[in-house]
C-alpha cells in the first residue's frame, strides 16, 4: 500500500520519509485544511527529501471559489513547482453552489503539464460526486483526495468504495482521520493508496504566553477575512 503523508513543515516531511512513507503532500497550516507552502519550504524540501513531493496549491483558507487574482496566483505557483521539478500538485476550483468549476480546474491541470494532478478535498463539498468524478476524469486528473464526503474517511469508507468502483482512470485517495488504529480497514477494502498526516503534538514552550497569536474568529468555511478598503481609507484619512 502506498502511503502519502500531508506534511506541514520540513521536520514533518523528513520524519515521514524516515518512517517509510512513499510520497509527501507538502503544505502549510494544516489547521485550516492546508495552504500553499512558502518558497523557502519548497526549496528546502526539494533539497532534503528523496521521495516524490506533491505540492498543495491553495492560496488561502476558506472556500474553494477564487477571484481572478487568486487564480493567477495559483497558476504562478504551479508554474514554479513545475520549474523546480516537483512530481505533482494538489488543487481544484469550485463554484459557489458547490459544483465543479470545470474550466478553471482544467486550466490548472494544463498548467501542471507532466506533473501529477490531485483534485483535493474540495471534492467533499460537491453535490453530485459521481458526475464530478466523470468530469475530473475527462480533465485527466490522476487522483481525487476525499474523505468520502464525511468528517473522516473511516465514516465515509463505504462511499469511498463506491467511488473506487466507479473510477475508470483516476485513483481514489482516501484521506481524513486515517491513523494506526483504522488503517487496516482501508487495506481490507482494497485501497492501494492512502493519505494521512500522522500528526503528534509536542510541547515547545515551558510557559504558555499571556497573549495568544491564534484567532478562531478568522477560521470560517463560508466567510473570508479581508482587509477592508473603506476601513483603511478612514484610518489613513485621520492620521496622514
Amino acid at each position: 500500500m502506498l502511503i502519502e503523508v500531508c506534511a506541514n513543515s520540513i521536520e514533518s516531511a523528513l520524519n515521514a520519509e524516515k518512517g517509510g512513507v512513499d510520497r509527501i503532500e507538502l503544505c502549510s497550516e494544516l489547521g485550516v485544511g492546508g495552504i500553499t507552502p512558502s518558497y523557502g519550504l519548497l526549496k528546502t524540501a526539494k533539497k532534503k527529501l528523496s521521495i516524490p513531493i506533491h505540492v498543495l496549491i491553495r492560496p488561502r483558507s476558506g472556500d474553494f471559489t477564487y477571484s481572478d487574482i487568486e487564480f493567477e496566483q495559483m497558476k504562478e505557483n504551479i508554474l514554479l513547482c513545475n520549474k523546480m521539478g516537483f512530481g505533482g500538485v494538489v488543487s481544484g476550483v469550485l463554484y459557489k453552489d458547490f459544483t465543479l468549476d470545470f474550466e478553471r480546474t482544467k486550466e490548472l491541470k494544463e498548467a501542471a503539464g507532466s506533473m501529477k494532478f490531485t483534485f483535493h478535498r474540495a471534492f467533499d463539498w460537491v453535490q453530485e460526486p459521481f458526475t464530478v468524478l466523470e468530469q475530473l476524469e475527462e480533465i485527466g486528473v490522476d487522483y481525487i483526495l476525499t474523505s468520502g464526503q464525511q468528517k473522516s474517511a473511516l465514516e465515509g469508507i463505504e462511499f469511498l468504495s463506491e467511488l473506487k468502483q466507479n473510477a475508470k482512470s483516476c485513483v481514489i485517495l482516501p484521506g481524513g482521520g486515517i491513523k494506526e488504529t483504522n488503517v487496516m480497514e482501508f487495506k481490507s477494502k482494497g485501497f492501494e493508496e492512502i493519505h494521512l498526516s500522522g500528526t503528534g503534538f509536542f510541547k515547545t514552550l515551558d510557559t504558555k504566553p499571556n497573549v495568544s497569536m491564534n484567532s478562531l474568529s478568522f477560521i470560517k468555511d463560508d466567510e473570508l477575512a479581508v482587509t477592508s478598503l473603506e476601513t483603511i481609507r478612514k484610518i489613513c484619512s485621520k492620521v496622514k
